[in-house]
């Protein structure tokens, strides 16, 4: 496999953790994979961005932005009751709180999202 397919594995493992933690390192690496052309500079930065997220605390507001990707793989196949219970969450949304990520996980798994269900957010939470 190549290291262009290799790192865009691993940024699919690690894509909805740092998008949670660092809005910035998120947009940062989105920009090293458009295009698909690869170099060791990119991979350096890449490397870099994600140690980046690792330092920054989840917001509010990066939580919200993350768990809302996250629930698009299941908007159109939640029960009534799942998506009043994600509308709960969502109102009141908390970083001291992993329920809303708790809950998101149990969908993962009720719903057999395997990209979901192979991503360090999912496997591992927020640490």
């Amino acid at each position: 496999m190549s290291l262009l397919k290799d790192l865009q594995k691993d940024w699919a493992y690690h894509k909805y953790w740092v998008m949670a933690h660092s809005q910035e390192a998120y947009q940062n690496i989105r920009l090293l994979f458009k295009g698909n052309d690869w170099n060791s500079k990119k991979e350096r930065a890449y490397h870099f961005f994600l140690e980046e997220a690792k330092k920054k605390e989840p917001t509010k507001a990066t939580l919200t932005n993350a768990y809302q990707h996250i629930w698009g793989y299941f908007k159109k196949i939640s029960t009534v009751q799942e998506k009043q219970e994600y509308l709960n969450y969502l109102e009141n949304i908390s970083t001291q709180s992993e329920e809303f990520l708790l809950f998101l996980i149990n969908l993962s798994k009720k719903y057999q999202v395997t990209y979901l269900l192979n991503s360090r957010i999912i496997q591992d939470g927020l640490t």
